[in-house]
């Protein structure tokens, strides 16, 4: 029988005119630089899903199976949760023609972009939902990809029995060290898997540890070099590989994010009810535990609060 999630501790707290009136549970675990987890709250050993913090380990998987990419660049996009900026279509289009393919290919649904200036650009231009525009769309194009080189089906390159489901499965297991405990489809329609928080540090720290010029450092380099690409102009995770050298960073949806510093260690967590607004103070405090500092975690230490379009309080950590 598969472990349950058993939900989180308090890590961080609603306080609007001095007065709280309301918290955020999750779980969270900051690893030394050795693997060691050496601070930790809420639930870090049971399942659960990192949905797109996994892309990662899913890049290596393709890596691995025949995707062949010479633009780093190409690379952080298939690995990305875009915002769906102008030069993120621009590159997944690329991605898409280099197979001779067009956005019909793609499984993921159609969809507005998740950047809120893109989003807005797109409805006050009259448009709607495209599948390029939605965020997974690199990730597919990379799927699709995938499966042209190795000379696999198109047609269900998202079905979880399907042979590149099946070699990005590997991917996950073998860097976070754990057993998938389950198989979900996650908001793109691709398949996602049942790892612990412990298990997605490790990953995480496993890539940016691993030697240049192998399969997994060239991801975790693809995605700093290009952190833009990753997320976006004003992306949570795009903005820390900015302001931190060397950190890797990913979100994922409801309230997940992992980075990874080499020679520092890694911080793996879930926001239990997926506010985003609770994620980076978190993450913030996490990371001060490894004794990184650095302007843009000020800026995320609290996420401010507003009545009446001024500063009235905060949303800041706990733990």
């Amino acid at each position: 029988m598969t472990k349950t999630y058993e939900g989180g501790a308090p890590l961080a707290e609603v306080v609007r005119s001095g007065f709280v009136e309301g918290a955020h549970r999750g779980s969270v675990v900051v690893l030394d630089a050795a693997g060691v987890p050496v601070a930790s709250a809420g639930d870090v050993t049971s399942p659960v899903f990192p949905r797109s913090a996994s892309k990662p380990m899913q890049a290596i998987g393709m890596l691995r199976a025949g995707l062949a990419l010479t633009d780093p660049a190409d690379l952080a996009m298939v690995s990305a949760s875009h915002a769906g900026e102008d030069f993120h279509l621009a590159r997944v289009g690329a991605l898409l023609q280099r197979a001779g393919l067009d956005a019909s290919a793609l499984h993921c649904p159609p969809d507005l972009p998740v950047g809120v200036a893109a989003r807005e650009a797109v409805l006050r231009a009259g448009g709607g939902p495209t599948r390029v525009q939605m965020n997974c769309s690199g990730k597919h194009s990379g799927m699709l990809l995938t499966c042209a080189a190795a000379g696999w089906p198109l047609e269900g390159y998202w079905r979880p029995e399907h042979p590149l489901q099946q070699r990005l499965r590997a991917a996950i297991e073998e860097f976070t060290g754990e057993q998938a405990a389950a198989v979900g489809v996650d908001g793109c329609g691709a398949p996602v898997l049942a790892v612990s928080l412990t298990g997605l540090a490790g990953a995480f720290l496993r890539l940016v540890d691993a030697e240049p010029g192998t399969v997994p450092r060239t991801v975790a380099d693809a995605m700093r070099a290009h952190p833009e690409i990753v997320g976006g102009t004003q992306a949570d995770d795009t903005r820390l590989m900015r302001g931190v050298p060397d950190l890797l960073a990913k979100v994922g949806a409801e309230g997940v994010i992992a980075v990874a510093l080499p020679g520092v260690g890694a911080v793996a967590l879930k926001i239990d009810d997926g506010a985003d607004r609770a994620r980076m103070p978190v993450l913030v405090s996490a990371l001060r535990r490894l004794g990184v500092d650095a302007p843009v975690l000020t800026e995320y230490a609290e996420v401010p609060l507003f009545g009446g379009g001024v500063p009235v309080g905060a949303v800041r950590p706990l733990w």
